[in-house]
C-alpha cells in the first residue's frame, strides 16, 4: 500500500520558517510529481504547490514563500516556508500528482487516502 507521510510541523512565530517533510513508502517517489496542501481550521483544503517527478518543473501558489524541492535518493520531498503568517496555520499534506501539477491546481486528489498531515501553527 502506497503512503505519503508528511513531517516537521510545529509551532512557529511569524515571520518565521519551517521545512516539512514528505516521505513514501510502498513506492519509489521518484516515479510521482509530489503536490502539497493545506487545510485550514473550518476551510476547505487547498493546493500549495506542487514538484514534478524530476523536479524540473514546480507549481507555487507563492513561489516567494513556498519553495518545493525533493531528493530522490532519500525518497523525500520537501516544502520550505518562509515569512509564515498566523493565516498559514493548518494541516499539511502531501500526495501524489502528475507532472503538471494538475491536482495541486485543482486542489482535489482523486482516489487519494489523506494521512494524518502534520500540523502547523503561527502564533506569537
Amino acid at each position: 500500500q502506497v503512503q505519503f507521510v508528511e513531517s516537521g510541523g510545529g509551532l512557529v512565530q511569524p515571520g518565521g520558517s519551517l521545512r516539512l517533510s514528505c516521505v513514501a513508502s510502498g513506492v519509489a517517489l521518484d516515479a510521482y510529481a509530489v503536490a502539497w496542501f493545506r487545510q485550514a481550521p473550518g476551510k476547505e483544503r487547498e493546493g500549495l504547490g506542487c514538484i514534478s517527478s524530476k523536479g524540473g518543473y514546480r507549481y507555487s501558489i507563492n513561489a516567494g514563500r513556498f519553495i518545493f524541492s525533493r531528493d530522490n535518493t532519500k525518497n523525500t520531498v520537501y516544502l520550505q516556508m518562509n515569512g509564515l503568517r498566523p493565516e498559514d496555520t493548518g494541516i499539511y499534506y502531501c500526495a501524489p500528482d502528475v507532472d503538471d501539477c494538475t491536482y495541486a491546481r485543482r486542489s482535489y486528489v482523486p482516489g487519494h487516502a489523506w494521512g494524518q498531515g502534520t500540523q502547523v501553527t503561527v502564533s506569537s
